[in-house]
């Protein structure tokens, strides 16, 4: 077993108990493998709502969707681990031949190094000096770990070769230079000769090495099809720029990585017509929400709506009918606390009461979140009771990570298999 694999194990050891909503009452005291194997199911298991449910079904088809898809096109594969901040799926996208680990933060990149992954890309720019003390300390002892940083700007460049030099850091941090998406974008050095002023600077820093390029081509304003491939036609015409330069003289491999979710198959396009450098060009993809879909926002920009294949939402909350206060109104306990709402609020998908489990009516929809409650519109006709569940998709999975430190994963027929530990 490797470190990642057995340092995911041991989560199976952690006790359940009252930091973890929704689960069973008369589990607590139990480890999480204990629950786990009693195989528990949704309807009977003691699960209190409200309760986030993942798809064991649809995390598998998600993973090999995104395994074959860049494997066909060549890419190497960096999925975004702060949508889910979850090892154990991280495990299983390293199992699947992923190249590495993207981060956002210096947390992240501390959880990702507590569960052993060794190659993780950071997507920003570091320049908090404790964070680069650990960082070079975790260099250089374990020669086998990889990581890679942003860098936008000279100032940025002096701050990390400060901070490096001051804390004997032995070990070279790679860097690559990111390209903004254009004035009023993010993050990004935003033009060739800013990223040209930047790569010089990091030449002249003993404690960096240049080893490539990046960016988030979702941040294009106005973006679109045409839009979005221009700014990528720009990143790899930037690379081959440095690259004649000499700027990556150091580098055994030139990156050149962007990809969010939303233009994934755009960046595959693009970098399929990378060209000959001085060295080995690694292509790298960086999208995240692919693993858990979802039933709105990338529902509908997702680049599957543009080519062939599909992924499928993971993610079910159930709530509970608790107020029925109006003819057309009803309040489930479930609100801003438990369910995203930032790119779109929850969808019912299915109602279950003493008859049965039937399909959301037409018109059953979430009007508005209060902190602890759902607003739910009711048709005039519909039957609806307190006490009924309402099964909801929902919107956007990094905000519902987040919010549920430990989620069940249920299998079709509701049964309870595993559960996928955050760490946000």
């Amino acid at each position: 077993m490797d470190v990642v694999a057995e340092r995911v194990a041991a989560l199976r050891g952690e006790r359940v108990d009252h930091r973890f909503k929704g689960l069973p009452p008369d589990a607590a005291g139990l480890t999480v493998g204990e629950l786990a194997a009693q195989r528990r199911t949704l309807t009977d298991g003691g699960f209190t709502t409200p309760l986030l449910v993942l798809s064991a079904e649809a995390l598998d088809h998600n993973l090999g969707v995104l395994e074959h898809w860049t494997a066909q096109r060549g890419l190497a594969f960096a999925p975004h681990g702060k949508t889910s901040m979850a090892p154990q799926l991280f495990a299983r996208q390293l199992e699947r031949g992923a190249w590495g680990i993207t981060v956002a933060v210096p947390h992240q990149v501390r959880v990702c190094r507590a569960f052993g992954v060794p190659r993780i890309f950071l997507a920003n720019e570091l320049v908090d000096a404790a964070a680069l003390r650990w960082i070079g300390a975790e260099l250089d002892a374990d020669p086998g770990f990889e990581f890679v940083a942003y860098v936008d700007s000279v100032r940025g460049v002096q701050l990390m070769q400060d901070a490096l030099a001051a804390a004997g850091v032995r070990r070279q941090v790679d860097v690559v230079v990111e390209l903004g998406a254009g004035d009023g974008a993010r993050t990004g050095a935003r033009t060739e000769a800013d990223c040209a002023a930047v790569a010089a600077a990091v030449a002249a820093a003993g404690q960096l090495r240049l080893v490539g390029v990046a960016g988030y081509e979702a941040e294009v304003p106005d973006a679109g099809p045409e839009q979005v491939r221009a700014w990528l036609r720009r990143l790899v015409a930037l690379a081959a720029e440095l690259d004649r330069g000499g700027a990556f003289g150091g580098a055994e491999q030139i990156v050149v990585s962007a990809g969010g979710s939303a233009w994934f198959d755009a960046v595959a396009d693009v970098f399929a017509g990378i060209g000959g450098m001085s060295r080995p060009v690694l292509p790298l993809l960086r999208s995240g929400a692919y693993v858990t879909h979802d039933d709105a926002h990338y529902a509908r920009v997702t680049p599957f709506t543009r080519v062939p294949g599909h992924l499928e939402p993971a993610f079910r909350l159930w709530a509970q009918v608790v107020s029925r206060p109006e003819p057309g109104q009803a309040f489930l306990n479930a609100g801003k606390r438990d369910v995203p709402y930032d790119l779109g609020l929850p969808t019912p998908v299915a109602v279950r009461s003493a008859a049965g489990l039937r399909p959301a009516p037409a018109g059953l929809g979430v009007s508005r979140l209060s902190d602890q409650h759902a607003w739910l519109s009711v048709p005039p006709d519909d039957g609806i009771e307190v006490g009924d569940l309402v099964c909801l998709g929902l919107s956007h999975p990094c905000t519902t990570f987040e919010k549920w430190p430990l989620i069940p994963v249920a299998t079709a027929d509701g049964t309870i298999t595993d559960y996928v530990r955050t760490f946000f």
